[in-house]
């Protein structure tokens, strides 16, 4: 017990002090041992039911990252992705960059009512449960661990025009990429290791179709052509259809960045990362230097899910992650 308790110590002086610098709207910052009396249950409840559905499923600890990464693009990391829409705003989940493809839903739902038992209460956030669920996806795939900061609220609203215009479409150039990043407080080395997390699971052919069919010459020729065959013109046929984001989808690793280096990039947003040096050298590091790769995108995930959370009387903890209390 007492070494468990050093180690939690470790971990939230790490994790404020990577977490300091995107503090909450009203100036608290979190804090990885947030639950630790509010509800000590909580992060290992969390854990198990990723553990079970990623057992069943590989692909959804991809979705649940997934699903963490388009929340906090979207006016910081509230759970706004979650809400289903209502008679007074229309929701995130079918805006294009989610609409057929965010998934990951029904699994969240189970965490909560996990978590809700476990803390005899509602008592732990879908916004925390949306950050430590894409952290022990990570490592359920065996990426790397990192103390998740904690003490997030949940939104009370969501918008579909947000976001329509915040997360990085799959046909961005770098000059894009970089500006929407920075546009969230995230450099352009937070650009490249997060673009990582494309080292798991697939993408549907409508985010890929015009790269093998007006991009042949930075797309590897022998996999534009087996390519074609799973994503195929015009639009609309197979629109649903999937292929890996890298060689090895359900494994944490570093293989996305050689298939980078082999113009084997799936999207075309992934292979604009070798357009300029600085993001060419950062690929090329990374390629080459797999724990460096791990231990940075501990650290950018950190940050990234820092971004302007709500804590305190900001935001409410639902009791449905699909609905705003009281509704």
């Amino acid at each position: 017990m007492m070494a468990s308790r050093g180690y939690c110590f470790v971990a939230c002086v790490v994790a404020l002090a990577l977490a300091l610098l995107a503090t909450a709207s009203n100036g608290q910052p979190l804090d990885a041992c947030f639950y630790d009396k509010v509800c000590p249950a909580a992060l290992p409840a969390i854990k198990t039911v990723v553990e079970q559905a990623v057992a069943v499923e590989p692909r959804m600890g991809a979705s649940l990252l997934r699903l963490h990464f388009h929340d906090c693009f979207v006016n910081g990391c509230d759970g706004s992705i979650l809400l289903d829409d209502t008679p007074s705003f229309t929701g995130e989940k079918n805006a294009a960059p989610n609409a057929n493809s965010v998934r990951g839903f029904d699994v969240i739902d189970r965490i909560k009512d996990a978590v809700d038992a476990a803390c005899r209460g509602n008592v732990v956030s879908c916004a925390d449960i949306l950050a430590a669920a894409a952290r022990d996806s990570i490592v359920a795939l065996g990426g790397p661990s990192y103390a998740v900061p904690l003490g997030r609220r949940d939104s009370r609203t969501a918008s579909q025009a947000a976001a329509n215009n915040s997360i990085p479409a799959p046909t961005l150039d770098l000059g894009g990429l970089v500006s929407n990043f920075a546009s969230h407080g995230l450099s352009v080395q937070d650009l490249v290791v997060l673009s990582g997390g494309h080292t798991l699971g697939f993408s549907r052919c409508t985010n890929f179709r015009d790269r093998l069919y007006n991009e042949t010459a930075t797309l590897d020729a022998s996999l534009a052509a087996s390519l074609r065959a799973v994503c195929p013109r015009p639009a609309g046929d197979g629109d649903d259809n999937l292929a890996p984001l890298d060689p090895t989808p359900a494994r944490f690793d570093g293989a996305y960045y050689g298939s980078l280096l082999r113009s084997k990039a799936l999207l075309h947003s992934d292979q604009q990362l070798l357009a300029a040096g600085a993001t060419e050298g950062l690929v090329r590091f990374y390629g080459a230097n797999p724990e460096a790769f791990r231990r940075d995108f501990a650290e950018a995930m950190v940050r990234m899910s820092s971004l302007a959370p709500l804590t305190g009387s900001s935001g409410e903890i639902r009791a449905n992650c699909r609905k705003v209390n009281g509704y």
